[in-house]
């Protein structure tokens, strides 16, 4: 007999999960009796992920665009009836050096990273207030324990996400709400391929090369990335707050 998450029956906003590990984790709170509403910019892209998952409802949504997050929060809980669950994913900023990121580059990626995540928890915590199980997941990276080469702004801005996550984390306590984020590392998704086709180097070769340096030898799966998003939504993780989950196959070198 399978573990009750109790998640069944909770009301779920995912963003940004039409593909990867968005689409990851509103699969695995699915799958556990949630019931989701996802976006993603991409319009029939999110039409196609919903109907696949049996998402409960869906809409097109651009994060990193003032004015969209709100109206998204608006549609999931009219549709959905209440919100226990907010998982925050935005996609990734584009790689590249300091020397490289124009500045015109950073204004875009602190809309896309962090004023996303932003303004999705304002237009979403006066509902989450009411749940009594309320769950906030932040999809960040690693690298916000260990800087990865070759992505600057990421490396920025998610660190920043994660400071507000531990600030709110204290802040709802009061009200049930947990606040935890999700550090993931080399899953394969196209977020990875397209970091590996930055450096210049074959794409496959180098996401081989990866999976060959990874303590595991291999790459995470998004579904295992999805189990943990499931998880820190449960019932049972209603005492974990404030914390950096990294999914990482161990390659986190620090000790935190």
């Amino acid at each position: 007999m399978g573990v009750d998450l109790g998640i069944d029956g909770r009301h779920a906003l995912v963003t940004a999960a039409s593909k990867g590990l968005g689409r990851a984790c509103a699969e695995a709170l699915s799958a556990e009796g949630a019931k989701v509403f996802i976006s993603s910019r991409d319009a029939a892209a999110i039409e196609r992920t919903g109907k696949a998952i049996g998402a409960a409802g869906w809409q097109a949504a651009d994060m990193s665009r003032p004015g969209d997050p709100e109206p998204l929060v608006k549609a999931a809980v009219a549709k959905l009836g209440g919100l226990d669950i907010l998982v925050v994913n935005a996609g990734g900023p584009p790689p590249g050096t300091f020397q490289a990121t124009p500045l015109e580059g950073w204004d875009t990626a602190y809309q896309l990273t962090l004023m996303s995540a932003v303004r999705l928890v304002h237009a979403s915590v006066p509902h989450l207030k009411k749940s009594g199980q309320g769950r906030i997941v932040f999809i960040t990276s690693i690298s916000v324990r260990q800087p990865i080469p070759n992505i600057t702004l990421s490396n920025s801005l998610r660190a920043a996400v994660t400071g507000m996550a531990k600030t709110l984390s204290r802040e709802l306590a009061p009200d049930g709400i947990t606040v935890n984020c999700l550090a993931p590392d080399n899953i394969l998704t196209d977020r990875i391929r397209q970091i590996a086709a930055s450096t210049g180097a074959d794409p496959e070769e180098r996401i081989k090369q990866m999976a060959a340096a990874a303590p595991s030898g291999r790459l995470g799966d998004p579904s295992e990335f999805g189990a943990a998003c499931a998880f820190l939504c449960s019932r049972q993780a209603g005492y974990i707050s404030g914390q950096t989950l990294g999914v990482d196959g161990g390659t986190l070198i620090g000790v935190h």
